[in-house]
This record gives structure tokens, C-alpha cells and sequence, in this order.
């Protein structure tokens, strides 16, 4: 019996610090995997502002890590202490933002749309 291996995808290698920033609600990301073809997950070294802005995703869960900082994530009404390995899973439709001077990974589940990704104003997260 002859048997062939199954073909797979390659393997993804990604140096966090090495993508350039790009803005977001947070502040500052680094977005790893954004490959066109990846819809499966997406990992991002954020640094978050004090000034981070509060928004929400329709079909997105985010799963942050905390690496350095500490804060509290405001979700929904409710504040969550952070400090260096706390881990938060936010579900679709959760209005969130991080407060604090904060290093986090995201990993976005599926990979991060920008389409995605709706602000609160101030008058609408009261």
C-alpha cells in the first residue's frame, strides 16, 4: 500500500516587533497574520493609550493578554482589573476598551476585519 502525506498549509512565522504600528481605538497595534488568505485568527501586539476609545465587533471574539501594565477593562458597563497575565476572552457585541498605559496581545478570532470594528461616542457607551 503506497500512502501519500496530506498535503498542508506552510507554517506562518511573524516578528511582532518588527511590523509597523498602525492606529486603532486602543492605541497602537501590530497586526501578525493579516494574510488575505487567513480568515482563521490574526495576533496583534497592541500598546494601549489612556486615551483608548470604547467600541465593539459584530462577529469578533478578542482574546486579550496582558504582558505589561496594569489598568482595568471597561465591558459592558463593568470593570475588570488588569495587570501582566490576566487573560479577558470579549464576545461578539461586547463594547469594551482597555484604560491605562498597558502591553497587550489580542488575538482577534476570526482574523481581524477592519470592517469590523464599530467606535461608541461618549453619549452612546453612558
Amino acid at each position: 500500500m503506497n500512502t501519500q502525506p496530506t498535503p498542508r498549509a506552510s507554517v506562518r512565522v511573524a516578528q511582532l516587533d518588527a511590523i509597523p504600528p498602525v492606529p486603532c481605538p486602543c492605541g497602537q497595534a501590530r497586526r501578525a497574520f493579516k494574510d488575505p488568505d487567513n480568515t482563521l485568527a490574526t495576533v496583534h501586539l497592541t500598546d494601549i493609550s489612556k486615551d483608548s476609545r470604547a467600541h465593539y465587533h459584530k462577529r469578533m471574539t478578542e482574546i486579550y493578554i496582558v504582558l505589561e501594565g496594569e489598568g482595568v477593562l471597561e465591558a459592558d458597563g463593568e470593570r475588570i482589573p488588569l495587570k501582566p497575565m490576566t487573560t479577558v476572552m470579549i464576545p461578539p457585541g461586547c463594547v469594551h476598551r482597555a484604560v491605562g498605559t498597558l502591553r497587550i496581545l489580542n488575538v482577534p478570532i476570526p482574523a481581524f476585519d477592519p470592517a469590523d470594528e464599530f467606535e461608541v461616542h461618549q453619549s452612546e457607551a453612558s
